[in-house]
């Protein structure tokens, strides 16, 4: 089967479509819960309150809304939802750390608190919600505060959040007062382990999103870049692999991907195109003191770019990272509106996995899909980043799109403000409860019903 992006958007709720996606989707999934897959939970239902949208079955609550007054009483929640993950806490506890990605312009900076702030002028950085057994919220305050444009991250093995500015901006530039572009680890339960200090060994860049190989303790980083020069895809070797809070401090090796013969990940357009032999070559000047990272002198055989590199995850001993699109009019090789690469770390092979158009007109329904997590009933939740409605999609690995939530569609007036983009979209440790963010007004959701 084969569906164009019109045919999709032309079904009634966005319910279940098949695309052939060029691409084995089968490879994401191996190794997972999420090899049963799932067919949707049917059509979507107006909401009388004109917030979420849901499939009959499901409910949602609102944890938390930009502008609130913080629990702790530190000020209040800030803007820009983004990236966030779920931990389990003590005595059935889920501790939320969630990004907020803010920039200068930001509406409503992160409060700073003392100990929690790195500089005083920067007004991003993280919240983190406790939530009690029965999904109650029993805590919301800052985790890390003076941190900017925090957009994605990703989860360590031992239960903290890593936290990604995408920004190289130094200080003295947007009122700063010290350099930007650093990774933060942040302790969801108790943020005064974790305080407010720059992970430098990890390089300075326009940081997206972690993953972290739990045997080896590598972690993986990525670099969203959308204009020339376009980021590199990263390996960070820590001297303290695995050691647990605090460990990443003690520094490390940071290296960047060559794939010999392949400067431009985007020219590579058939699915199964696999590179053996993939080569890390150390970053001459990780902090960027002088060039950014992506000009650096790799020496005469060069680096391997791409671009908007953004998610990244760890599943079946592989690490997956994702080129979002990739355009010819912004200096891209090649056109895509998505890539999902594997790279094996064992067997040093780098595999394209699955591309979505143009040449197939294969795309997911909407635009710019972004956040992405395994879902527990199988397939993978993807969050959408475009015009219009917004929606969560879930994907199987059979090549079916169907639709799990929607933003409030009575666009323009004051009960249903304008939504903007999903972020952030993760599920509690038991796979009860999908929680996500609506990034602009600022709102978390946790959604329950028949996931399994």
């Amino acid at each position: 089967m084969s569906a164009t992006r019109r045919q999709i958007l032309s079904r009634t709720g966005a319910s279940v479509a098949g695309i052939a996606f060029s691409g084995a989707l089968g490879e994401l999934f191996a190794g997972t819960a999420a090899a049963r897959g799932h067919a949707g939970y049917g059509p979507l239902l107006p909401d009388p309150a004109g917030l979420l949208d849901l499939p009959r079955g499901f409910r949602y609550t609102v944890l938390s809304r930009q502008g609130d007054p913080l629990r702790s009483g530190e000020g209040l929640v800030p803007s820009n939802f983004d990236g966030m993950g779920a931990f389990a806490g003590r005595r059935g506890r889920v501790h939320l750390v969630r990004n907020h990605e803010n920039r200068v312009t930001g509406k409503i900076g992160v409060p700073t608190v003392e100990g929690l702030t790195y500089d005083p002028a920067a007004k991003g950085g993280c919240t983190s919600l406790t939530l009690d057994g029965r999904g109650n919220v029993l805590d919301e305050r800052v985790a890390i505060a003076g941190t900017a444009v925090n957009c994605a991250g990703g989860p360590t093995p031992w239960g903290t959040w890593l936290t990604c500015e995408e920004t190289e901006d130094r200080a003295g530039t947007n009122g700063y007062t010290k350099d930007h572009g650093f990774i933060f680890e942040v302790d969801g339960a108790d943020p005064r382990r974790t305080g407010a200090v720059p992970l430098t060994a990890m390089g300075r860049f326009q940081h997206e999103a972690i993953a972290v190989d739990p045997r080896s303790g590598i972690v993986y980083e990525t670099e969203d870049a959308f204009q020339k020069p376009f980021g590199l895809f990263y390996r960070f070797l820590p001297e303290k692999p695995l050691g647990g809070h605090g460990s990443l401090r003690a520094g490390g090796a940071l290296e960047a991907m060559r794939v010999p013969g392949v400067p431009d990940l985007s020219v590579i357009q058939e699915t199964g195109a696999s590179f053996d032999g993939v080569e890390w070559v150390p970053v001459p000047d990780p902090q960027a003191a002088e060039t950014p990272i992506r000009l650096q002198d790799f020496g005469p055989r060069g680096i391997t770019h791409a671009q908007k590199l953004e998610g990244c995850y760890w599943g079946d001993r592989s690490v997956y990272f994702v080129s979002s699109f990739a355009r010819t009019a912004d200096g891209s090789g090649a056109t895509h509106f998505g890539q999902v690469w594997r790279y094996e770390p064992h067997r040093r092979r780098l595999t394209l996995v699955v591309v979505f158009g143009p040449s197939t007109d294969i795309q997911l329904p909407g635009e710019s899909p972004d956040n992405i997590c395994l879902a527990p009933s199988g397939g993978l939740m993807v969050c959408e980043d475009g015009d219009g409605a917004q929606h969560v999609y879930g994907l199987t690995r059979k090549g079916e799109v169907y639709a799990v939530a929607r933003g409030a569609q009575n666009i323009g007036t004051p009960q249903s403000p304008e939504w903007g983009e999903f972020a952030g979209v993760t599920f509690s440790p038991d796979g009860t409860t999908m929680y996500v963010n609506c990034y602009t007004p600022g709102t978390t959701f946790a959604v329950r019903g028949p996931w399994c």
